[in-house]
């Protein structure tokens, strides 16, 4: 018998013919997989909602703080990454967003968002705010022991959420206080590191008071520690040599109670 031959005609045609059902195929897939994937995501919440949800309710948050405490600041809102294989439902309601303290909205924070739909979910979503203030800092080197003026010291723009409690605002707040360490140039002052100069100082002379009602006796002393205005130190009757306790009611004089 005669093998037969391929016809190069029929060859040609059936290649085309595979190619666009392999394409056809392909596509239809795809389409499937896509249409699947459409589906699940109406199912569940997106995490960019989410992520979308805290930082506009943190934009307006630190707002408000700033206009309620009459500040002129600027922020920065960093939302921290959100697990990619997170799973919650779709919400029919708007979502909610809330604080978690009641401190200012600096630093560190976590957002509560909460779906009260049909399906209710809640998540806790970590922030960082970083907040831009004015704040007083040292224009120039100040050596310890120093008693700070205007000279000394500018306002300049700080993050607050770097500094902690104990920053000022105003330089009246600072002005005539001792610093207690060197401040280098730029650097912010803070409570920690200022105090107010002393009222009475060690080895001062000064006037004991003690009063009960219409009772007052004044006395000579001696201060034996330094202290601020109503700060208790210790103070020597000249007289009787005894040590007593006296609060620093101005400068020169202590007051003792009977």
């Amino acid at each position: 018998m005669r093998a037969l031959r391929p016809n190069p005609a029929a060859t040609r045609l059936t290649q085309p013919r595979q190619k666009t059902a392999r394409q056809l195929c392909i596509a239809a897939c795809t389409g499937l997989l896509l249409a699947a994937n459409h589906a699940m995501a109406a199912r569940y919440t997106s995490i960019e909602d989410i992520i979308g949800t805290a930082e506009s309710f943190l934009e307006q948050h630190v707002s408000d703080y700033l206009k309620h405490s009459q500040l002129a600041g600027r922020q920065q809102i960093k939302i921290n990454r959100l697990d990619a294989r997170l799973r919650l439902h779709s919400c029919n309601q708007p979502l909610d967003a809330s604080l978690e303290s009641s401190s200012p909205p600096v630093g560190r924070l976590t957002v509560r968002i909460r779906c009260n739909g049909d399906t209710p979910w809640s998540i806790f979503v970590p922030a960082h705010v970083n907040l831009y203030l004015d704040v007083v800092v040292a224009k120039h080197p100040v050596k310890r022991n120093n008693l700070l003026q205007d000279s000394d010291l500018m306002l300049a723009e700080r993050d607050i959420s770097a500094l902690g409690q104990g920053y000022y605002l105003d330089l009246k707040q600072v002005v005539g206080a001792q610093a207690t360490r060197t401040l280098n140039a730029g650097q912010p002052v803070l409570s920690s590191q200022i105090r107010t100069p002393p009222m009475v100082k060690r080895g001062d002379q000064v006037v004991i008071s003690a009063r009960s009602g219409a009772i007052s006796v004044r006395m000579p002393g001696e201060a034996l520690t330094d202290g601020s205005h109503g700060q208790q130190i210790r103070v020597r009757n000249l007289r009787s040599q005894r040590v007593v306790r006296a609060r620093v009611v101005a400068p020169g004089q202590v007051e003792v109670s009977m």
